[in-house]
Formats: structure tokens, sequence, C-alpha cells
């Protein structure tokens, strides 16, 4: 006779959270409610965070960028992205795309947990996290609204060097200093950029040894805190990733 399988003798599947790369991003108004309208080119990469989910009712965070197990009461996309799609889970969570580095780290994880949840409501789910609606389609796409619109784009194979600095950059701060400024225009690319430098001036230096050492004028991903120039230039604190030619994995095979 067969013996009945427990929720403990059920191998968790592996699901996989590609990083975010903001390739350009104009800011190009503000609702009433307060949120900022963009027009951005997003892009996933293949620098990832992993998650190993099971059954059960937990979050445990491991790797460079978290070791922890978070309290089934804190405040987590993981655990809110689970509460939106109706579903429990046991998950730990292989972090390495560090907060606050402007590469969408929550937001693709919590994008992973929504599509093994069968969950695909965009605007639902860039009500939760503005960048979780583009990490919920993946590939390459012009992101406008909130983040809540993803029209997808042909894929393009690029690979770029990002270097993220030890400094956390509060998205909410840097639209508050964009505002601030006047809502200026950023010469490179990127609108946030000249109010991520009023935030975190120390960026400065990152950015600038960054430039010194591979020639190249870095970009500002997001809101910060990752620098990043287009090319291969591998070294010490510096991550090589590309963006796949074509539709990335989202779960691990």
């Amino acid at each position: 006779m067969d013996t009945p399988s427990t929720e403990a003798d059920v191998a968790p599947e592996t699901l996989i959270a590609p990083a975010k790369l903001t390739l350009s991003l104009r800011v190009t108004g503000r609702r009433d409610d307060g949120y900022h309208l963009i027009d951005a080119e997003m892009v996933s990469l293949d620098f990832h965070d992993r998650l190993e989910i099971a059954p059960g009712d937990s979050l445990t965070v491991v790797g460079p960028h978290g070791t922890e197990t978070v309290g089934p009461n804190e405040d987590n996309l993981v655990r809110r992205a689970l509460a939106l799609a109706g579903r429990t889970a046991s998950v730990t969570l292989h972090k390495q795309i560090p907060a606050g580095a402007g590469l969408g780290g929550g937001s693709a994880d919590a994008a992973a947990v929504l599509r093994w949840a069968g969950f695909s409501d965009l605007r639902a789910a860039a009500a939760l996290g503005a960048d979780i609606a583009f990490c919920l389609v993946g590939g390459r796409a012009r992101v406008t609204g909130i983040g809540e619109i993803v029209d997808p784009l042909p894929h393009d194979r690029r690979t770029f060097t990002i270097v993220t600095p030890p400094i956390f950059c509060s998205t909410p701060a840097v639209y508050r200093a964009w505002d601030e400024m006047g809502g200026p225009t950023g010469d490179n690319g990127n609108d946030l950029e000249p109010a991520a430098l009023v935030v975190a001036p120390e960026l400065v230096r990152w950015r600038d040894e960054l430039a010194d050492q591979t020639d190249r004028r870095p970009q500002l991903a997001g809101s910060g805190s990752t620098w990043f120039v287009e090319g291969a230039f591998p070294d010490v604190g510096r991550v090589v990733t590309t963006v796949p030619a074509s539709e990335w994995k989202r779960r691990g095979d």
C-alpha cells in the first residue's frame, strides 16, 4: 500500500525572479493622488533572485542580501503578493538583487509569486508596487502610466555592467526631491538622476569611478542606487549581465 504523501514530502518548486533594468525614464506628469506618470523602457536581466516555494505559510530570506526569517505579520512584497493572489506558501527567497538599488528586486520576487499563482492583473499588480506589472510581463517593454501599462517590445540581446553602491535610495524620497527641484529633465536618459544625486550625493563617487575605469558615461538605474554602462567590464564589485535574446525563463528548469 502506498503511503499518503504529506506537505513535507512535496519537493519545492523553483522560481526565477529576474532583475529589471530601466534603460530610459521620463517623468511625464503627476496624478491627483500623488503618483507620478512615467514613460520608460525596461528590460529583464539574467541577474536574478531565486525562490523555492512549497506548501505551508512562511518566508525565509537567505543569501548576500538577507539572512532572516520574516515574521507572519511583517510587511513584505512576497507576502503581499501571496495575499493578493489569495494563496499561501512556504517560500525560501535566495536574495541576490540588492534592495533600494533601482533593479526592482522586491518587485521581481512578488511578480514571480504572482506568476506561480496564475495571477495576471497588471493594474492590481502595479497597485501593489509600480514595477511589479513590468516584472510580471518581463522581457523588454515600454512602460507608461504609473507602471501598469506594459507594451512589449522586440527582444534585443545586450550586455551591461552594473555597480551597486552600499547606498539605499528611497524611491519616494527621490520623487519628492524631483518635485522640489521643479521636475528637471535628466540629460542622460533618466529624469530621476538629478534628484537621486541630491538625495544621495555620495553616488557621484561611484559614478565617476565607473566612468574612469570604463571610459563610458554611467547611467543611473531608475531611482538608484545602481549605475550601469553598456558592455562587459568585469571587476570586483561589478556584475556583468545580459538581456536575453528571447523571453527569460522565469521558472528554474
